[in-house]
């Protein structure tokens, strides 16, 4: 079946609807897809919280994908750099990945810096409402960079590396996100157990 939406970009290109949809893939796997966005700070801890969420889940029995800011550097975004241009770009195919996985009846978690507001804003917008759920990794500068998990922080400072974020270059805090971490200090399964707590109430699982 064709879908008469067409493209923004060319009039010849069309939407294709197919038999097998969303609700059927999202039964299929007795669960509702989400996007679980994880945003904060470098060395913040969102790969770690959002694996061991990941994980947690799997054990539960749900089917999910984690797109990690890194790995999608080494395909998808590999001819991207790092300039604004190139950052927002980075993070509008990701939402659109993330928006075909989560058509897929999965339910994705996503890890990346995302310092702006507007890019978060543009993947929510993407996604039908209650389906994007930000994550705030909210751990303090200082202790970022004394993790430095990949050293970047200290080639910030040295001035190797330009325009990077919590130095100098701004990270938006998000102003009502659905899941708020207090990650400093607080033990990793602690974190998992209050993003479980949020989807459960949210009848995003069991």
């Amino acid at each position: 079946m064709t879908s008469v939406v067409r493209s923004a970009n060319n009039d010849n290109i069309v939407w294709h609807t197919h038999q097998i949809d969303k609700a059927f893939r999202a039964e299929q796997k007795k669960q509702q897809p989400c996007v679980l966005w994880f945003t904060g700070l470098s060395g913040a801890g969102k790969s770690t919280v959002a694996g061991v969420l990941e994980h947690r889940l799997a054990e539960m029995g749900y089917h999910t994908y984690l797109l990690d800011g890194d790995n999608v550097r080494h395909g998808l975004c590999q001819d991207l750099g790092f300039s604004a241009e190139d950052r927002r770009e980075n993070i509008r195919r990701i939402g659109e990945v993330a928006k075909l996985m989560a058509d897929a009846g999965l339910i994705v978690l996503s890890a990346f810096i995302s310092p702006h507001r507007h890019e978060r804003q543009l993947v929510r917008d993407m996604l039908p409402s209650g389906e994007f759920l930000e994550v705030f990794v909210d751990t303090p500068l200082d202790e970022c960079e004394r993790r430095d998990p990949k050293g970047l922080y200290k080639k910030a400072r040295a001035g190797e590396i330009k325009q990077f974020t919590g130095i100098d270059s701004e990270y938006e805090k998000p102003l009502d996100a659905e899941v708020h971490l207090s990650a400093g200090h607080n033990d990793v399964q602690r974190l998992v157990d209050q993003c479980v707590d949020v989807l459960k109430a949210r009848k995003i699982i069991e």
